[in-house]
């Protein structure tokens, strides 16, 4: 069976290891790239899913490079792989290099900024997570997707066997870093580094606090003679230059009484607050009856009198 669904199914073999000296098989799901929000790469990407854990650039790279031929994988974005654009006033890292990649049409660049170290030499996935293969063209992806489908006949004739799907780590020996005692013996390296290197990097993170302070410094001196909406002057640490300007707090009450008015005149128009409008058809309902009764009252009693009256002969 080569596909389900909607994906194509890739079997990769993985030779054993010292944790698990047993041969092996692991599934990828492959299907196109179709995200929620489109992009212009979607037609020459793929999505895989099942990932191996120990899975890197290098690994996807050599698996297609045995399918399709090298050089056809462009990028390998990984799932929850942090990848933002970096501001170019940021602090780079003293002896760390940087690595700079395109991403996506907004061509941002992702480089190393002052933050903490390292303390691990490659990164363990999620295991099932998922990966998004870029590829030069989409001419490629199409090649790959049939390479898979081929492998799965070749192996269907040879009933069954394997030997032919892609091995996982051929031709990458040396290039990744190495798991099992030796990534856990870097570790504990990495995590004591020298001393020269730390101090450059303490100095880089001192250099770029320092610059942010002076920019907070300046951004509240501005702040404190300039009044806000209700007249009002901020008062920062420091405490205040000057007085506010009298002419400006007093247009900036005069704006905000007129926006208040229009507010209220647009709430009543629009109909809200309609237990107010009741109430006060209520209060001009009654008073219309009160009047009422006194002209009524008032008209009988001039009748009452007008009855009693007797002109002399």
């Amino acid at each position: 069976m080569s596909k389900i669904g909607e994906y194509t199914i890739l079997p990769i073999s993985i030779p054993p290891t010292p944790a698990y000296p047993k041969h092996t098989t692991h599934t990828l799901y492959l299907r196109l790239h179709a995200p929620k929000i489109p992009t212009e790469n979607d037609e020459r990407s793929l999505f895989v899913v099942n990932v191996p854990i120990d899975s890197m650039v290098a690994h996807f790279r050599a698996v297609f490079a045995s399918l399709t031929g090298a050089g056809r994988v462009e990028d390998v974005t990984f799932e929850h792989e942090r990848r933002c654009a970096v501001p170019s006033r940021e602090v780079a890292l003293v002896g760390k290099a940087s690595k700079k990649r395109k991403r996506g049409s907004e061509g941002t660049e992702d480089n190393g900024v002052a933050e903490l170290p390292q303390i691990w030499d490659r990164e363990l996935r999620r295991s099932g997570s998922t990966a998004v293969v870029l590829f030069v063209d989409a001419k490629s992806v199409k090649s790959a997707l049939k390479a898979v489908r081929k492998l799965h006949k070749s192996s269907k004739k040879e009933k069954g066997r394997d030997g032919a799907w892609p091995i996982w780590g051929a031709g990458i020996e040396g290039k990744v870093a190495k798991l099992g005692s030796a990534r856990y013996l870097a570790h504990q390296r990495l995590q004591y580094p020298d001393e020269t290197v730390l101090k450059m990097n303490v100095d880089a993170f001192m250099t770029e606090f320092n610059r942010m302070e002076e920019e907070r410094a300046k951004r509240e001196k501005r702040m404190r003679n300039v009044p806000d909406e209700d007249g009002f002057v901020t008062v920062t640490r420091g405490g205040r230059t000057g007085p506010a300007r009298s002419e400006e707090a007093e247009q900036k009450k005069t704006e905000m009484a007129e926006r208040e008015r229009k507010k209220r005149e647009e709430l009543q128009s629009a109909g809200f607050y309609r237990f107010q409008v009741r109430e006060q058809r209520k209060a001009e309902q009654g008073e219309l009856v009160r009047k009422f009764e006194e002209d009524r009252k008032r008209v009988g009693a001039m009748k009452e009198k007008r009855g009693r009256f007797r002109p002399e002969r």
